[in-house]
């Protein structure tokens, strides 16, 4: 609680201090407004001074709703578990939120030693990130913010804390390191916060992040932030926090009304392609695309960059001087694009981010969410595309489900689209209506006289169009035709058409493999469907013979089936796909189609049958059987006498005399039953 005699008094050393003594009134002196009522009255009054001052400089004019939520009464104190929509403001929210409890009643820092509060970021570019947001709330603090992430010089992070310093910023793999070589102090600690504390355990940092836990001190406050909450994280907080508060902002449980979700269908052989045409379609000041691999993210960079794009990498394999490099280079507009994946960009914040593609379909609807998250941040729109190989459709409905998130399904911009596009941006560019001085207009009409406007117009077309990358003629995708995984708008699930679609006008094609390359439609129909861009509706019959076979197409994407094929080559390894002009069956084929019965089984289905009498050598030789206590043969030993079948050595079981003859004489090329020469049974 907040001492109001000690205001006044403080008042009061301060007046004296600037040679303004003022006598202070007994009302003054008991009932002095607390300090920060100084604050700017638009924001939360029980926001700390010295950073609502910090805020007011930055242009803050209101709180967002998790940081107006972690200010309540309730709050004050006490552990917290936060979720909340990505780039609602969580980092300045838990700079808020643990004020109170860093600086008590004071309104500044005293001089730094052991750390005060200490934050634990997933990655390298988030910590940093981190550290500059605490930086500037903390500045009128004079709060010494101090970083320890991977990738660093560990000595200069050594040096640094023993210098002292109020919080300290860190990855779990950096700072279990200092703790455990005793640089970093934990006795002090006051406050332990996690960010994005989701992530951290799915990159596998749960045992880190225990240790750290478990060596800070049991009197501190643990915050956890997160954009989602899920099971293990509400395990750790049962844990680690003692009565957590639990805060879930309105926004948290809503579609992000900033970010305009699009789903893009295309062929899967025109993923990059697409990438290319939605870059220039929007043509953002800044984009991030997201790959699933590094190696996708360096192949990817580099055919965007042979296009003629500005665009930088972000994956783990770079060094953090060039992560670092990289990220500085789209802030400061030098790169237009950055190509990243999931771990690398985790959290980071890019002022001015128009554009989220994802060229790789997420895992989870969660990491679709921290993806999409990147744009839409403090306000401001964005714009969030899926690639979507018309292949993996049912997957990305899924996927859209799982997050709550209602895209808008479309096909990627064509090239007719983009240069509409371009004429659209051209026509309203504030070049145009600008005002120029004198000596620049005096250049202009020399312009016009010596080449006239419509000569200086094409110029200036043609110079513009030539510093643009040149988009993509895409493949028409197959249109949406719902599956069994749609459901309506009432939440039930629509099955959609399961029959195939009529075939009187269907197309037959020819590919180079039959039953002797062991050819099966389990593994041609994926490869039809893969080649030719189409689905598995489009495809009818497949009709197998010895050297080839035959398929049919539906004859509505028979012509883009045949483009895609030209496309790819004409087929795969050493497998062509050729129109079948001629009609004819492939070589080995029934024109009629087979009626399978008991009475007549395939050939290749036919089992060799047994001839009666003869028996399986197993490579074991057997004595004549005995049903008495009289001859035996060598390996009868140990059977029961008077007509008892024994057992064997090996505990077998020895089966009863048939009558008759034991066996019959095995045909040429059989398998004759092993006989001891000249030795026959006894019968007592």
């Amino acid at each position: 609680m907040y001492d109001l005699r000690l205001a006044a008094s403080r008042k009061k050393k301060k007046s004296q201090r600037a040679g303004r003594h003022e006598a202070v009134s007994p009302s003054e002196r008991y009932y002095a407004p607390p300090s920060w009522i100084d604050c700017p009255m638009s924001l939360n009054p029980l926001i700390a001074p010295a950073l609502a001052r910090a805020l007011e400089k930055k242009g803050y004019a209101a709180l967002t709703e998790v940081q107006e939520a972690v200010l309540t009464s309730e709050a004050d104190g006490a552990d917290m578990l936060v979720s909340a929509q990505t780039g609602s403001g969580k980092t300045a929210a838990f700079g808020i939120a643990i004020a109170p409890t860093l600086l008590g009643e004071d309104d500044a820092f005293t001089r730094a030693g052991a750390p005060l509060a200490l934050v634990v970021a997933p990655t390298r570019e988030l910590a940093l990130q981190v550290q500059r947001e605490l930086v500037w709330l903390y500045g009128e603090a004079r709060g010494r913010i101090a970083s320890c992430v991977g990738g660093m010089d560990a000595r200069s992070e050594r040096r640094t804390l023993e210098r002292g310093c109020h919080i300290v910023v860190g990855t779990p793999g950096r700072l279990r390191d200092h703790i455990e070589r005793g640089a970093l102090d934990m006795s002090e600690l006051r406050a332990v916060v996690l960010d994005e504390a989701d992530e951290m355990l799915d990159f596998g940092f749960r045992e880190d992040l225990e240790f750290i836990l478990d060596t800070a001190p049991e009197t501190r406050r643990t915050l956890m932030f997160s954009a989602t909450v899920p099971r293990a994280i509400a395990n750790m907080a049962k844990r680690y926090q003692k009565d957590a508060m639990r805060i879930s902002t309105v926004g948290e449980r809503q579609q992000h009304i900033d970010i305009e979700y699009r789903a893009l269908s295309v062929a899967p052989s025109d993923r990059e392609n697409a990438i290319i045409n939605i870059l220039r379609y929007y043509d953002a000041d800044a984009a991030l695309v997201f790959c699933a691999t590094r190696q996708a993210v360096n192949h990817l960079c580099s055919r965007l960059g042979n296009r003629g794009f500005s665009v930088v990498a972000l994956s783990g394999e770079l060094s953090q001087n060039e992560r670092t490099h990289a990220l500085q280079a789209l802030r400061d507009g030098r790169a237009r694009v950055c190509v990243a994946t999931d771990v690398a960009a985790r959290g980071i914040d890019l002022p001015g981010l128009e554009l989220v593609i994802h060229a790789d379909l997420p895992t989870n609807g969660e990491i679709l969410l921290h993806r999409s998250g990147r744009t839409g941040r403090a306000g401001r729109k964005g714009t969030c595309a899926l690639i979507v190989p018309h292949t993996r459709r049912g997957k990305a409905k899924r996927l859209l489900r799982d997050a709550k998130v209602e895209a808008e399904w479309a096909e990627a911009p064509s090239l007719k689209e983009i240069m509409d596009r371009d004429k659209e941006r051209l026509l309203s560019d504030p070049s145009l209506t600008a005002e120029y001085d004198e000596e620049k207009m005096a250049v202009a009409r020399e312009l016009l006289e010596r080449h006239g406007p419509e000569q200086i117009a094409a110029a200036f077309l043609e110079r513009r169009n030539s510093d643009m990358p040149s988009a993509e003629e895409l493949l028409d995708a197959p249109a949406d035709k719902g599956g069994k995984w749609d459901r309506d708008k009432s939440g039930k699930k629509d099955f959609g058409e399961k029959r195939k679609p009529d075939f009187t006008d269907g197309v037959w094609f020819r590919l180079t493999a039959g039953r002797k390359h062991r050819a099966e439609p389990r593994w041609l129909l994926p490869l039809i469907c893969r080649l030719g861009h189409v689905t598995k509706k489009e495809v009818g019959s497949i009709r197998i013979g010895n050297d080839d076979s035959r398929f049919e197409i539906a004859g509505a994407a028979a012509d883009r089936f045949i483009a895609a094929v030209e496309a790819s080559g004409g087929g795969e390894k050493s497998i062509r796909i050729t129109k079948d002009e001629g009609g004819e069956a492939p070589s080995g084929e029934d024109t009629k189609p087979q009626e399978r019965s008991s009475d007549a089984e395939p050939k290749e289905w036919k089992k060799k049958k047994k001839k009666p009498g003869a028996k399986k050598f197993d490579g074991k030789k057997r004595g004549p059987k005995s049903h008495g206590s009289g001859d035996r043969g060598p390996k009868d030993r140990g059977s029961s006498g008077h007509g008892a079948p024994g057992k064997g050595a090996a505990g077998r079981k020895k089966k009863p005399h048939r009558k008759g003859p034991s066996s019959k004489a095995a045909p040429a090329g059989g398998n004759a039953p092993l006989k001891r020469a000249k030795k026959k049974p006894t019968v007592s």
